[in-house]
């Protein structure tokens, strides 16, 4: 028979393509999900927003909710939810720290940690009305601790101006989930710091705090930098804690957007639309920061 017969051990290139075509599309198949999720919750309600932002209430395209962003009450409260965000998120970020630092590198033993980060994992998703009511039963005018300061030990707390809702209480109030999310993380820039670099500078003879100012500090800036802005962002958009902590006194951005897109009187969607895509420019570029520190972070810890 004259039949040609392939060499044994070589395959064919033509079937080695489609092949590996296949075996791409299984690498993709597992992000898939993801990618679906994203634009079912995150790009096509974004696209929503800007075409309503747009829109007047006849259909038609105007700037007049845009403009209208530049009203006196819409800029009040956008300046409350920032001051209010940075303000949780500053005490976050400081209290996390410390926390993080006495935790990690503080010498404590060794049981303490997984119980601190498991505790954290379920604080930084405690918000809403279930933490608004513990902090009424807790520091409220008849809460447990203010009982308990007043009749206890003669310590009247709320006879010092502190006011549980007001602007300090609500940032003590956040202050529950940023300090946990800090520390979450927070931890893995905290576990970077090598014991080489204090056992050197010490060797060069360096202090305690010369190594912490000098070497340690300015190598977890970044991260530290980029937490502060992802704890920022997380309080920016924070609307059921102060809903009912507050009820509608307490005008930050979520609850005016809240207001206009499902209020009786202050019923404006097309607002409201407007309103959520300034709030989204803000988360944007707070978490674009985030991830340009945390990306120049990890550069410097490799």
């Amino acid at each position: 028979m004259d039949t040609a017969s392939a060499p044994v051990g070589r395959s064919d290139p033509g079937i080695g393509r489609p092949l590996a075509r296949f075996s791409g599309f299984w690498k993709w198949l597992g992000v898939l999900p993801f990618f679906l999720f994203c634009a079912l919750f995150l790009l096509a309600p974004i696209v929503t927003l800007t075409d309503g932002a747009f829109r007047a209430a006849d259909g038609g395209y105007t700037l007049d909710n845009i403009l209208a962003l530049s009203s006196p009450n819409i800029v009040a409260s956008y300046s409350l939810s920032i001051r209010l965000s940075l303000v949780s998120a500053a005490l976050g970020t400081v209290t996390g720290l410390l926390l993080a630092y006495a935790i990690i590198l503080g010498g404590l033993p060794a049981w303490v940690r997984p119980v601190f980060l498991t505790f954290s994992g379920v604080a930084s998703n405690f918000a809403g009305v279930p933490l608004a009511f513990a902090f009424i039963a807790t520091l409220g005018r008849l809460g447990l601790v203010t009982i308990v300061l007043r009749e206890v030990f003669g310590f009247n707390l709320y006879a010092t101006g502190f006011n549980l809702f007001s602007f300090w209480g609500l940032a003590l109030t956040y202050l529950y989930f940023q300090m946990p999310l800090m520390l979450l993380v927070i931890t893995p820039a905290m576990d970077g710091i090598r014991r080489e670099w204090r056992e050197a500078a010490e060797s060069l003879g360096a202090t305690r705090r010369q190594y912490w100012t000098m070497v340690a500090l300015p190598l977890i800036t970044p991260s530290v930098l980029g937490c502060f802005l992802l704890l920022f962002a997380n309080a920016f958009g924070t609307l059921a804690t102060v809903y009912a902590l507050t009820g509608s006194n307490y005008s930050v951005v979520p609850i005016v957007l809240f207001q206009q897109i499902r209020g009786n009187v202050l019923y404006n969607p097309n607002l409201g639309y407007a309103l959520a895509l300034g709030m989204v420019a803000i988360m944007v570029v707070s978490n674009v920061l985030y991830m340009i520190l945390r990306m120049r972070a990890e550069r410097w810890h490799k």
